[in-house]
């Protein structure tokens, strides 16, 4: 109940709850749709919110495990560019949240995540479903509050939308004891804008001597390369990629968060790089003499061997967050700012320069590459008797070519990464972290946020069953989700590291004893099941899967060993790939093993057939 008591500079004052307070605050700050799961100290909240979706303007989505909420907020968030929310309550409803939260946080997504708490005065007393979901969280987030008083509530959700949407993304946590949220007070409204955070000031503009000295770098390259990441997705910096490649004639690679920053589809896309990227890209990154990283943070499984990543080149690094630049790689040119701002500075400067481009300055290279892209295509296997995964992924790509796109993780993510071609935000995986289970509930939140698009998942068999729970919800509200299952009966990217590296010993990854029949599994919770393991099936299968109006769950079997190539092995440098054809004359630098006679990348120290020091 609330009551109106006065006006002040047009801001309706009213006696309110905490909890309307809050609900109230998520409104004014543009949220529609909130994921997440109910319980005792939550319910005050979700008391006000029923009133809430009563009146219009909001509404919630019941998941059936907390993690399933965070991961749907993640996904709601990655692909509208909104900040997610998401609910949990107390104890263990908070602690189901970690996984989602730490998710998020990895990949720098905005999410402001709300936790129920045990009433104040019980805070600290091991009271029933107590834990200190601040304190657990703390190395995961952005930042996080504790609602100490009802009218601090206001202010709290203005400054966590800000800090979780400004600067670098990321999740910022609200936790709010059970009395705070039925305790009521005189409530003030906090609109967008109305916060001043003095110690939290993030850089936009770069500098503009370094973004000079950074296209003296870029004018004088012959082998420059282009290496995009998540933070061109987040900056909306597409088109200023583009014109800055296409002026430069520059190849451009992107990370696995970065894919759809750059049109793969156009004559100068590399696709993706590192450890399961295109031989092209790795070779290119292993040979450039300028990267110009763009929003990008030199991950472990991008570089391979730190120290032979990109030996040759110069590094100019873009980023918003100065903790990234020069953390794991020392640039020559640094630039702290917003990856859009810097690039349009850049490009202002190239339009007052007056100067002609030097389109034939980087032909040799470029001519380089394309030798490579020859050589070393992806290749799309068949066989006799069975599908190959990479088959499947290839008629979704052409049936669908425009849909947004989630994954789980493991090989099914990575030849997705490698045969779908995405715009922007149209692809959604868990990068950093690695979260098995992230597909289905963040492609989920990809369709409440964009009702009217195809929306597919690509899982495997292992990731599925994570969270194949949320199918509950996805049948509750009507969520047209379609679930295409890479069913190898493996937890496949383990049988690839035990097969090549742990001498075949298949521990504990075989998945096929107790696994469901997935079609019956579709049919018990009230979706359409397709299964299929013929290569006659597929097509009229996603045809069918795709006209259909509702979730669809398709389980496709396919061989079994099939491995994901090509592969860097952990300690090698990106020019040291796996499964790679033995091609001469390709315009890459060769160095012949004493030992062999097998020939290498000349950048390579050790020989990738028999491990000889070249």
């Amino acid at each position: 109940m609330t009551t109106p008591v006065a006006a002040q500079s047009d801001v309706l004052v009213r006696r309110a709850s905490g909890a309307f307070a809050l609900i109230d605050s998520l409104r004014r700050h543009g949220v529609e749709h909130i994921f997440g799961y109910p319980g005792g100290a939550i319910l005050p909240i979700y008391d006000e919110l029923y009133r809430a979706e009563a009146a219009g303007g909001i509404s919630h989505v019941l998941v059936r495990h907390e993690q399933g909420a965070a991961h749907a907020a993640d996904g709601y968030a990655r692909a509208t560019g909104k900040v997610g929310v998401c609910f949990g309550t107390s104890g263990p409803g908070a602690t189901n949240l970690v996984t989602g939260i730490a998710t998020a946080q990895m990949d720098s997504i905005p999410m402001v995540v709300i936790t129920g708490q045990v009433p104040s005065h019980a805070i600290g007393s091991d009271a029933f479903q107590e834990t200190d979901i601040y304190g657990i969280t703390l190395p995961i987030v952005k930042h996080s509050y504790v609602a100490r008083e009802p009218q601090h509530i206001p202010q709290i959700v203005a400054e966590a939308f800000y800090i979780a949407s400004t600067g670098r993304p990321g999740p910022v946590l609200i936790d709010i004891p059970k009395d705070v949220g039925l305790e009521e007070f005189d409530y003030h409204p906090v609109e967008p804008g109305q916060i001043n955070l003095p110690g939290y000031r993030p850089t936009i503009k770069g500098n503009p001597r370094q973004i000079s000295h950074a296209l003296r770098l870029i004018r004088q390259s012959e082998r420059p390369l282009l290496y995009v990441g998540g933070g061109a997705i987040t900056a909306n910096a597409h088109q200023q990629i583009l014109q800055l490649a296409e002026y430069f004639q520059i190849p451009v690679t992107t990370t696995l968060m970065g894919k759809g920053a750059f049109d793969e589809h156009h004559p100068l896309a590399v696709g993706m790089l590192g450890m399961h990227g295109t031989a092209y890209a790795n070779f290119a990154v292993s040979e450039c003499d300028l990267l110009i990283a763009v929003g990008a943070r030199f991950d472990d499984r991008v570089t391979g061997k730190l120290d032979e990543f990109a030996s040759r080149a110069q590094v100019i690094h873009i980023d918003i967050d100065p903790a990234e630049v020069g953390k794991n790689r020392t640039p020559q040119v640094p630039i702290v700012g917003d990856v859009k701002q810097v690039l349009i500075n850049l490009l202002q400067r190239l339009d007052t320069e007056n100067q002609q481009p030097p389109a034939k300055q980087t032909q040799a290279w470029r001519d380089r590459i394309n030798r490579w892209r020859r050589d070393y295509p992806l290749v799309v296997p068949t066989y006799a008797d069975v599908l190959s995964p990479q088959e499947v992924i290839s008629e979704l790509n052409r049936q669908a070519p425009r849909a947004y796109y989630t994954t789980d993780v493991g090989q099914h993510q990575m030849w997705a990464a490698q045969f779908l071609k995405n715009g922007p935000r149209r692809w959604i995986s868990s990068a950093g972290l690695g979260t098995m289970g992230f597909g289905m509930p963040a492609a989920m939140g990809v369709q409440v946020a964009l009702p009217d698009d195809t929306v597919i998942c690509i899982s495997g068999d292992a990731s599925f069953q994570m969270n194949l729970q949320e199918l509950g919800t996805l049948v509750q509200y009507g969520i047209p989700v379609k679930t295409v299952i890479i069913n190898n009966g493996w937890q496949g990217m383990v049988r690839q590291w035990q097969q090549a590296f742990y001498g075949e010993r298949y521990s504990s990854s075989n998945m096929q004893a107790g696994m469901p029949d997935f079609e019956i599994l579709a049919q018990a919770y009230g979706l359409k099941g397709i299964v299929i393991d013929q290569r006659h099936q597929l097509e009229p299968a996603v045809a069918a899967m795709l006209a259909h109006d509702g979730p669809v769950l398709m389980d496709v079997h396919v061989r079994r060993d099939e491995n994901c190539y090509p592969m860097v092995a952990p300690g090698k440098g990106n020019h040291q790939m796996l499964g790679l054809p033995e091609v001469q004359g390709s315009g890459l630098e060769y160095a012949e093993c004493a030992s062999c006679g097998h020939q290498n990348a000349a950048t390579s120290n050790f020989c990738s057939a028999c491990g000889t020091k070249l």
